[in-house]
């Protein structure tokens, strides 16, 4: 199956949602033993690790950056616009 390539709305979308979302599954996911991980919004979470001791590290996506490209898409529109419709191959 071929993947839709985001257009600029999509772009937008994704990381005000990165930026704003909720990282509470994410720490169901390093507490809870028994969880469905599938029921899980795990958008939020860069990496996690169990130790052979039992100990859980997770680590959460930047939301600095995040926020930070999103400001640069809202102020470089043409510039945007032109990458997103290169990556579309237009």
């Amino acid at each position: 199956m071929k993947r839709k390539i985001p257009d600029r709305k999509d772009v937008l979308k994704r990381l005000g949602e990165l930026a704003f979302g909720s990282a509470n599954d994410c720490v169901k996911l390093a507490l809870w033993e028994n969880v469905n991980v599938d029921q899980l919004d795990l958008s939020q979470l860069a990496e996690v690790r169990r130790s052979d001791k039992g100990t859980v590290e997770i680590k959460l996506i930047d939301r600095l950056k995040a926020l930070e490209q999103l400001a640069a898409l809202a102020v470089d529109r043409q510039d945007a616009d032109a990458l997103l419709a290169a990556l579309r191959g237009q």
